[in-house]
């Protein structure tokens, strides 16, 4: 797969926590934004149920391969390694399971940050918390990019507005 090419981040990179639980602390999703993400997450990837996180704490809702087995070689988040793919927590951050071969090219964008536990070989990336509409937009872009590495196929997807 080729990652999809995203604009830089606009302004200052928002304070986040240097440990597990890894949250961010300033410029959080509105409440709009945060549930349209959910809701995009829940109905536009195949073969994923809904849930909250195995992994996270409790207010995280996450998504889960279901219906699709994991790809080949694919990093999933534990415990089970081969299910939740992304969870979304309530400042509207996302952790991700991201192919390791886009992580410099999803590092340099700006979009996000190392997980604290990424250098013990955990494969999980934080995506900043979408802040208005188009942002919310280059989200989607990077959850489908997840999607597709953690299912070797890529989703059908919409990104704009109808």
């Amino acid at each position: 797969m080729t990652f999809p090419a995203l604009p830089t981040r606009e302004g200052d990179r928002p304070e986040t926590g240097p440990e597990v639980p890894h949250l961010q602390y300033t410029q959080i999703s509105p409440p709009q934004i945060k549930e349209e993400l959910r809701h995009w997450m829940a109905t536009a990837l195949p073969g994923i149920v809904p849930g909250h996180s195995e992994i996270s704490v409790p207010s995280t809702w996450a998504v889960f391969l279901s219906d699709v087995a994991p790809a080949e070689g694919a990093r999933l988040f534990l415990p089970r390694g081969n299910a939740e793919f992304a969870h979304l927590h309530a400042d509207g951050s996302l952790h991700l399971a991201l192919d390791p071969a886009d992580h410099p090219a999803f590092l340099a964008s700006g979009w996000g940050e190392k997980h604290p536990l990424y250098e013990r070989g955990v494969n999980v990336v934080m995506f900043y918390a979408p802040r208005d509409q188009a942002e919310l937009e280059v989200a989607k872009k990077v959850i489908a990019a997840c999607y597709q590495y953690a299912t070797g196929r890529a989703p059908i997807v919409t990104t704009a507005a109808a």
